[in-house]
């Protein structure tokens, strides 16, 4: 992190140093000033967008591996997980209901007890939870 700071500042100073040696130049006749805001703008944002692309983290490669251990230990059994995959790609529980073949008020029961061993009082809190643990990618 140091290392890209200390580039960050030293292409700083180096494109102030160009622009004060412009200025004096003469080139700094020729051109108006609003040029010179553009280039400094340019600069900026192609500094920027190079940084963005430096300091943010790479997306994480390969396949999702579930957690099958923790699926155990959480005693969810193979309808709840159904449940579950379908309450995160945050479907109604209706239509859940659909795609699996039940009626809505077993899909309620199903979800009571995921909260439940889930220890959650949400859908949202359901899924991030699940996520936290790898069950769901």
């Amino acid at each position: 992190m140091k290392k890209t700071l200390f580039l960050y500042a030293s292409l700083v100073a180096l494109a102030a140093f160009v622009l004060q040696w412009l200025h004096f130049r003469y080139l700094a006749r020729l051109m108006p000033v609003q040029v010179y805001i553009a280039l400094i703008a340019m600069g900026f944002t192609a500094l920027g967008l190079w940084a963005g692309h430096y300091l943010t983290g790479k997306p994480k490669g390969g396949t999702f591996a579930r957690n099958v251990q923790a699926l155990q230990a959480l005693g969810l059994t193979a309808r709840e997980y159904e449940v579950l995959e379908h309450l995160a790609a945050g479907h109604a529980n209706k239509e859940i209901a659909r795609r699996l073949g039940v009626s809505p008020n077993t899909i309620k029961t199903h979800l009571a007890r995921l909260y439940d061993k889930l220890s959650v009082q949400r859908r949202t809190q359901a899924v991030h939870k699940a996520k936290a643990l790898a069950l769901i990618p």
